[in-house]
């Protein structure tokens, strides 16, 4: 693939890294868009006590000189303010006996990575797993990602989020389109896509909250400007909608993501289920709807690419759940690290990130090219080829 993301770091520990291969020189970044980016994701209402201690920032520290790509690399910094706290703790390599048997985690959390992790690697002290598997790993994500949306911008390509649940709180009315992300306001409590449901929705946080519980949701997230033909329906790992699957997925708690209307389509016949062809009146060919989400069989048609991802509460609980103390093999419950009672609305900026990154690695993919003016040039011309065809 044209890009490769690789993030390091760990939840207390120095800094957040992210290395972003394959950006194409040319490209503008600004340093404001990135930290918007970032500050969206630490917003929202139910966030815990550590957004009151980070105020995170992109420090670009390769592969960018006098604001534009070099072709070469990306490398971005991400503080960790808390670090200051845990130095005994997390320290590479001096860490104090007595911090780190305070901080010592051996009661694993239900769905975490604690147990399956210390499975997997021998870790005893399962802070050496949750440190790593903590969804501040995501901001790393978030600022690679704003520099992929950069990019997809520069080509006409836009991709955005909203809210559309937490808890039982669900919008079943608003269109699963782009078009309804419009209005979504990031200052807003949640960042609902109906903005009516907010009150609704702050109030199952706070009832949550009060009930020591955590609480999940779905985030409606979809592109526009997507230009046909990106992917491949040639090869199994190469086809769009897979990589878009395992790229949605690995956002931190998410289980679920639909595509288009495929749930609603698996309910019914094929009639009501498939996106019925017809020429525009510019003469370009078109969908008279969407249900499948601008993509069929692994590849972009033109239309908007819409999903939905479905988010499970977050694993840590202040009332915590059953568990075994690894140390005493005795029952137990899970142990309780600082944490929200819901971060939806930053998984939702997550996701474009993610989305972001997928796009940005087709689009390369379509049209190759080491410049940013040779990718914008064959995208143009790709653009042309497929408004005339079958001409």
């Amino acid at each position: 693939m044209p890009l490769r993301l690789t993030t390091a770091g760990e939840s207390h520990g120095p800094r957040l890294t992210a290395i972003l291969e394959g950006i194409p020189a040319g490209l503008t970044v600004d340093p404001a868009f990135v930290a918007r980016e970032l500050a969206r994701r630490q917003h929202g209402y139910g966030r815990g006590g550590r957004m009151k201690i980070e105020k995170d920032a992109a420090l670009f520290e390769g592969g960018v000189r006098g604001g534009r790509t070099l072709g070469t690399p990306i490398a971005i910094g991400i503080v960790n303010t808390d670090f200051a706290n845990w130095t005994g703790v997390m320290d590479p390599f001096t860490v104090d006996p007595v911090q780190a048997s305070a901080k010592r985690l051996t009661r694993p959390r239900p769905g975490h990575a604690d147990l399956a992790g210390g499975m997997k690697f021998g870790a005893r002290d399962l802070r050496d797993v949750l440190e790593r598997a903590s969804a501040r790993e995501s901001a790393a994500r978030v600022a690679a990602g704003a520099v992929c949306k950069l990019l997809l911008s520069a080509g006409g390509i836009r991709v955005a989020s909203g809210v559309l649940s937490v808890g039982a709180v669900l919008d079943t009315q608003t269109p699963r389109r782009f078009a309804a992300l419009e209005k979504v306001r990031d200052d807003s409590p949640l960042r609902a896509v109906d903005a009516r449901l907010e009150p609704a929705m702050v109030a199952a946080v706070d009832e949550a909250r009060s009930r020591g519980e955590t609480l999940g949701g779905s985030i409606l997230v979809a592109a526009t400007g997507v230009p046909p033909g990106l992917g491949s329906y040639a090869s199994w790992d190469r086809k769009l909608d897979g990589r878009l699957g395992q790229a949605l997925l690995s956002v931190p708690a998410v289980k679920a993501v639909e595509l288009g209307a495929a749930i609603e389509a698996s309910r019914g016949p094929g009639s009501a289920a498939h996106d019925e062809i017809e020429r525009g009146r510019d003469g370009a060919l078109r969908r008279r709807t969407n249900r499948a989400g601008g993509l069929e069989a692994g590849v972009t048609n033109g239309e908007d690419l819409v999903a939905v991802a479905y988010m499970k509460p977050i694993s840590t609980l202040a009332r915590g759940l059953d568990s075994v103390d690894l140390e005493t093999g005795e029952a137990s419950r899970a142990a309780y690290e600082r944490s929200d009672v819901t971060a939806v609305p930053a998984c939702g900026v997550i996701l474009e990130a993610m989305l972001a990154f997928v796009l940005a690695d087709a689009l390369l993919e379509l049209t190759g090219g080491d410049r940013l003016e040779d990718v914008l040039a064959r995208l143009a011309a790709h653009r042309e080829r497929v408004h005339r065809y079958p001409a």
